[in-house]
């Protein structure tokens, strides 16, 4: 079971509230954990990531055990802690500003 937070606006978009939990069949990557979690809420697709292209959003974040795995390609394999929802797979939206 991996344990997936959102940011508050991906939240009301799927109505939930706090962390979800999704079942990932295979191997687990951030690739096919969005894609469990695209299959459970639908009204997520294209908000993520690019309907097409399947490139992360401008303005969001994945970070993995306290690390940015933004750029990291999304089928490098997720460390133990995630995949044992020990630690939770962060989707965080950045900030910009001037």
């Amino acid at each position: 079971m991996i344990r997936i937070v959102l940011p508050y606006h991906l939240r009301n978009l799927a109505r939930v509230e706090g962390e979800v939990e999704i079942e990932v069949a295979g191997a687990a990557t951030i690739e096919s954990a969005l894609d469990a979690l695209e299959q459970k809420y639908p009204m997520l697709r294209g908000a993520i990531r690019d309907h097409v292209t399947k490139k992360r959003r401008d303005f969001l974040r994945f970070f993995v055990c306290e690390e940015d795995w933004s750029h990291h390609a999304t089928d490098t394999p997720l460390p133990d802690e995630i995949i044992s929802g020990r630690e939770p797979l962060i989707v965080l939206g950045a900030i910009a500003g001037g």
